[in-house]
C-alpha cells in the first residue's frame, strides 16, 4: 500500500502520558477527514484519598467514541491492569475486535465473563512473534521481558514509516518465565528504519539496569530459609515470575504454598494455561493450610500496596477467616511502593507490626524485588538497537517524559516530542509536532456506575469529607409558619462534648428560624426559596463557628 498525498500518521495518547498507569494509545492513518484508527492498550488507574469511594478510574473515550466505526482493532501489549483493565468497561462504547497473546487473552476473558460480554467481544489470539493486518497497519509482535508473562512490543508498519511501541519492558538476561528480549528483531527494525519509538519512561531517573528476576530468586531462598513460624509474602499477583520464585523458594525450604487472594488464583490459572509454573506442588487452599505446622506453609498474598480489601489487609486487621499472623511470624514485601500508595502501605505495615509480625521490605533487603521497567542503561541500549528518528516518551509523569526526551537528545535521537493526554502528534509526513488537542479525561467507577471526573456526587463527597455535613429538618403549617422548632444534626464537625454540641446546634436552630422569618410571605410558598434561605444561613453560621462550610441538607415538610 502506497501513501497518498494527504495521508498522515498520527499518535494520540488518551491515557498514560503525564501519568503512570491508565494506558490508552491511538494510532491514526489516512487523511484528516477519514482516518482509520487502532487502539493500543486500554487500562485503568486506581483511586486514592482524593477520590473517596472510588477505587477504579478509566480513561475517557469521548473523542474516539465518535469515530468508533473507524477503529480497526484494539491491540493489547500485556495483561497488567493499567493496560487491559478498562476493556470490559469501555468495549461497549468502541465495539472493535480485540487482539492479544494467549496469556493476556485468558485474563481478559475472565473480565469479559464477569461483565457478561464474553459472547459479544471477539478476541483473536495472536501467537508470540505473530503479525496482525489491520487496514494500513501491519503490526508485528516483538517479545520483550517485563514482570508478567508475554509482554510484547509492537512494530507498527505503515506506508509512512514504522513505529516501535515498546509497551512495558526491561532487559532481563534470565527472566525465568518466558523468553528474553528479542534484540535481533529490534536491530532488524533499526536496520530497516524506525520512524518513531513510543517508549516506557517509568525508571528514566534510575541509573544502571533494573536487575534480573533470577537474582530475586537467589535472594529469596536463603531469606525464607532463615525465617521461623508462619511466613507471608506479598507481591503483585500479576508478577507471575515472582510468584514462581516465591513458590520455589518456599519448596526449597520445606514449605507448601497457599495462595491468598482471588487475583493470585486467577493469575496462577492463566499461567498454567500457557504452560508456566510447571513442576510445582499443588497450591493449598487457605482453609487446608491451617492444618499444616507453622513452619510448613508459606502464604502468598495479594495486598502489597495496602489495598483495603486485599488479603493482606484482612490478615493485618485480624478479619481473614483462615489466615492469622502474630508474634514470631514474618511478612516479606517482595514489591516496590508505587508512588501515591505510601500512606496505605505504611498503615498496613504498622498494623502487622502491632501484631508482632517482623517485616522485610526492599528498603532493608534490596534483593527481594527488582523493577519491571527499564533504567537508563537499558533505555540507551534500546535506542542503540532501534535508532528511531523520533523519540516519544510515554508511561510517565511530566518530569519523567521531559527527562526521557532530554536523555534521547543526549543519545543523538534527532527529534523528541512529549505529548500530554489529548495531544495529537503528527509523526509523518514532515517534522513531528503536536497538531491538535482533543478531549481527554477520566471516568470514575463509583458503586459500579461510570461517572464523570468532576461529577456532582464525588464533588459533594470530597466536600463532606473535609467539611462535614449538617442536616436541617423544618416543618411549616398551612399558614407557612413554623409548626415546631427546626431539628438539626451535625456529622463530622468538631465539638468538645455533648453540652458544647447542644449549644452549637441551638445556635444553628436560631439561624434557621431567623432565615424563615426574614422571608416575605409569598417567598414561603416556594419550597426551593425556603430551603435555599435556611441552607445559606446555616452554612454561614457554620463558617463562623467552625471555620468550615459543611454540606447543608435542608428537608422541608408541610402540614
Amino acid at each position: 500500500m502506497m501513501a497518498k498525498r494527504d495521508d498522515e500518521l498520527v499518535f494520540l495518547p488518551l491515557g498514560g502520558s503525564n501519568e503512570i498507569g491508565m494506558n490508552f494509545n491511538l494510532y491514526g492513518f489516512g487523511p484528516p477527514q477519514d482516518r482509520r484508527w487502532i487502539v493500543v492498550d486500554l487500562g485503568v488507574t486506581f483511586g486514592d484519598q482524593t477520590t473517596p469511594g472510588v477505587e477504579v478510574i478509566l480513561p475517557d473515550p469521548q473523542f474516539i467514541e465518535e469515530y468508533a466505526d473507524r477503529i480497526l482493532g484494539i491491540v493489547l501489549t500485556h495483561a497488567h491492569e493499567d493496560h487491559i483493565g478498562a476493556v470490559a468497561w469501555l468495549w461497549p462504547r468502541l465495539k472493535a475486535p480485540i487482539y492479544a497473546t494467549p496469556f493476556t487473552a485468558f485474563i481478559l476473558r475472565e473480565k469479559l465473563r464477569e461483565a457478561d460480554l464474553l459472547e459479544e467481544a471477539a478476541i483473536t489470539e495472536v501467537p508470540l512473534g505473530g503479525t496482525i493486518e489491520l487496514g494500513p497497519f501491519r503490526l508485528e509482535l516483538i517479545t520483550l521481558t517485563h514482570s508478567i508473562p508475554e509482554p510484547n512490543g509492537l512494530a507498527i508498519k505503515t506506508p509512512l514509516g514504522t513505529v516501535l511501541h515498546t509497551g512495558d519492558w526491561k532487559i532481563d538476561p534470565d527472566p525465568l518465565l518466558g523468553g528474553v528480549t528479542d534484540a535481533d528483531a529490534i536491530r532488524r527494525l533499526g536496520d530497516e528504519g524506525v520512524l518513531a519509538m513510543v517508549c516506557d519512561s517509568t525508571n528514566v531517573f534510575v541509573d544502571g539496569h533494573a536487575g534480573s528476576e533470577a537474582d530475586v530468586r537467589e535472594t529469596l531462598i536463603p531469606l525464607i530459609g532463615s525465617l521461623k513460624g508462619r511466613v507471608a509474602v506479598a507481591c503483585f499477583a500479576s508478577n507471575v515470575a515472582r510468584m514462581d520464585s516465591v513458590a520455589r523458594a518456599a519448596e526449597a525450604n520445606g514449605r507448601r504454598v497457599c495462595l491468598v487472594g482471588r487475583s493470585m488464583h486467577r493469575m496462577a490459572a492463566a499461567a498454567r494455561s500457557v504452560g508456566l509454573m510447571e513442576g510445582l506442588k499443588p497450591f493449598l487452599e487457605d482453609a487446608e493450610a491451617k492444618h499444616f505446622p507453622d513452619d510448613g506453609v508459606l502464604y502468598l498474598c495479594t495486598g502489597s500496596q495496602g489495598e483495603p480489601r486485599a488479603a493482606l489487609a484482612r490478615i493485618a486487621d485480624g478479619t481473614h477467616p483462615h489466615v492469622r499472623l502474630g508474634a514470631g511470624d514474618a511478612c516479606v514485601f517482595s514489591s516496590r511502593v508505587i508512588p501515591g500508595n505510601e500512606i496505605p502501605i505504611r498503615n498496613l505495615q504498622n498494623k502487622l507490626t502491632e501484631r508482632g509480625v517482623r517485616l522485610y521490605t526492599e528498603r532493608d533487603h534490596p534483593g527481594i524485588h527488582v523493577s519491571g521497567h527499564p533504567c537508563r542503561d537499558e533505555l540507551a541500549e534500546m535506542y542503540r538497537w532501534a535508532r528511531p528518528q523520533i523519540a516519544v516518551p510515554t508511561h510517565g509523569e511530566r518530569r519523567h517524559l521531559m527527562e526521557h526526551a532530554a536523555f534521547a537528545a543526549d543519545l543523538q535521537i534527532p527529534q523528541q516530542v512529549t505529548p500530554r493526554n489529548g495531544d495529537m502528534v503528527r509523526l509523518a509526513p514532515g517534522r513531528a509536532e503536536v497538531i491538535d488537542e482533543v478531549p481527554s479525561g477520566r471516568l470514575y467507577v463509583d458503586a459500579g456506575v461510570l461517572t464523570p471526573e468532576n461529577g456532582e456526587a464525588l464533588r459533594e463527597r470530597r466536600h463532606a469529607s473535609f467539611n462535614g455535613v449538617v442536616a436541617v429538618a423544618v416543618v411549616l403549617d398551612g399558614r407557612n409558619r413554623l409548626a415546631a422548632a427546626p431539628q438539626i444534626r451535625a456529622v463530622g464537625l468538631p465539638t468538645v462534648d455533648d453540652e458544647d454540641l447542644a449549644e452549637v446546634l441551638e445556635e444553628l436552630v436560631q439561624e434557621a428560624e431567623g432565615a424563615i422569618k426574614r422571608l416575605k410571605g409569598e417567598e414561603r410558598e416556594y419550597d426551593d426559596s425556603v430551603e435555599t434561605a435556611i441552607s445559606r444561613a446555616v452554612k454561614k453560621a457554620s463558617q463562623r463557628i467552625w471555620g468550615r462550610r459543611p454540606v447543608v441538607e435542608t428537608i422541608l415538610l408541610r402540614v
